[in-house]
């Protein structure tokens, strides 16, 4: 009995520890919670305290910055004369590539000093065009420099340069002689882009359709706006057609003047634009000209009008060049009756202006409703010793032409 109740007491016991141990140890067990709790929100505490000492950081840099830029803004640039040469070598430095490593040193001198020298011709240059306030007031073409006559809608970097440098056969313009050598070394043109239809002796014609090289008429309109105070195209070259007379030498073909007209012309008009450059003019080109267009007229079986207004020069052309073919018509005539109208159809000619060339000469009498022309022998007489004196007149020969009139042309006069 005895032995039985010393088990049950030790049993009670054991019991007993064991409750006492694993209270102990839930006890523990909250404790390390507790801590690690603890010492979870003191490192979520450190990280916000980081963030919020960055965003402060932060946002005194842009404070400083935005005053900064402020203060750029508001105050005047400071010129330092002192240090006027640092300050050119760095900034040249920091635009300019450096190229020692890429480049031989004699190329890379060769460079800078051209480089150098384009850049004091071009301060040159500004410095004049500061002075004059007009532009452009003259242009170097080929072998001729041209004094111009009115201003032409070249791009605003252009129009402050005293002198505009053109490539002859391109009629590109540039800015300064070397860079005009340079392109003509490796220009493609040597004549105008178009069809030779006309060639005598080393005078030729080209026609150039205005629709397939946009790039060289609307050079050659900006180049002839230059001469001439009327013109009003300069990009919208498509509806028209150019014809450029040259002069051939063994360096190429050189413009001599042109003129243009519209393909498909209501009015009938055979000529829009028409221009002899300087210095071909009073050599009998401008005269070519006129009779080549009248010519093309003929053979599309029209009569034709040049565009109004017309130049000063232009008028006055226009009207010896008609003088001329009505008194050579004239003096050539057998018949008794003159028909203003088949003089306009032999000639091609329109009759407007064979009337008002008629009374300038004082050669046409309006009686009983109609007009009279009449043949004043001494006009004649007059016109016929002119012609004996003058020698080598420049005319066209019809044999050398080689071109036939569109059909769409033909058909739309029909």
């Amino acid at each position: 009995m005895s032995f039985r109740r010393n088990l049950r007491s030790n049993r009670s016991n054991c019991a007993q520890n064991e409750n006492s141990e694993n209270t102990g140890g839930g006890e523990r067990c909250e404790r390390r919670l507790r801590r690690r709790d603890a010492n979870g929100q003191a490192i979520v505490k450190i990280a916000a305290r980081k963030t919020a000492l960055k965003d402060e950081r932060h946002r005194q840099l842009m404070e400083q910055r935005r005053k900064e830029v402020c203060t750029m803004l508001n105050s005047p640039p400071k010129r330092k004369e002192n240090n006027a040469n640092s300050k050119a070598n760095s900034n040249s430095s920091s635009k300019e590539p450096n190229l020692r490593n890429l480049t031989p040193i004699f190329d890379y001198e060769m460079f800078k000093q051209a480089q150098a020298k384009a850049a004091k011709l071009l301060q040159e240059q500004m410095k004049d065009a500061n002075n004059k306030k007009d532009g452009i007031k003259h242009i170097e073409m080929g072998k001729y420099e041209m004094e111009v006559w009115y201003s032409s809608p070249y791009p605003e970097e252009y129009l402050c340069l005293p002198k505009l440098y053109i490539c002859e056969f391109c009629l590109k313009y540039f800015n300064l002689r070397l860079v005009l050598k340079r392109h003509m070394m490796k220009c493609p043109y040597h004549c105008p882009p178009g069809d030779e239809i006309y060639r005598k002796g080393n005078i030729s014609i080209f026609e150039i359709d205005g629709e397939k090289n946009k790039f060289y008429c609307r050079n050659l309109c900006l180049v002839a706006k230059l001469f001439l105070d009327h013109k009003t195209l300069y990009y919208d070259v498509e509806p028209f057609k150019f014809y450029i007379m040259t002069e051939f030498d063994s360096e190429g073909f050189h413009i001599i003047g042109y003129f243009s007209k519209e393909k498909n012309s209501f009015l009938n008009y055979n000529v829009s634009c028409i221009l002899t450059f300087p210095p071909y003019q009073k050599q009998g080109y401008g005269r070519m000209l006129i009779d080549f267009s009248y010519l093309l007229t003929k053979l599309e079986g029209k009569v034709g009008s040049p565009e109004k207004p017309l130049s000063d020069l232009g008028l006055i052309s226009y009207r010896s060049y008609w003088k001329n073919v009505i008194l050579e018509y004239l003096c050539n005539y057998k018949d008794s009756e003159i028909s203003i109208k088949d003089l306009s159809q032999e000639t091609a000619i329109n009759a407007y202006d064979i009337v008002s060339t008629l009374q300038a000469l004082g050669m046409l009498k309006y009686w009983k409703g109609k007009h009279l022309v009449l043949t004043r022998k001494e006009i004649l007489d007059e016109y016929r010793a002119k012609l004996k004196k003058k020698k080598n007149i420049k005319t066209i020969d019809q044999s050398c032409l080689h071109w036939q009139p569109s059909t769409s042309s033909s058909n739309s006069n029909r």
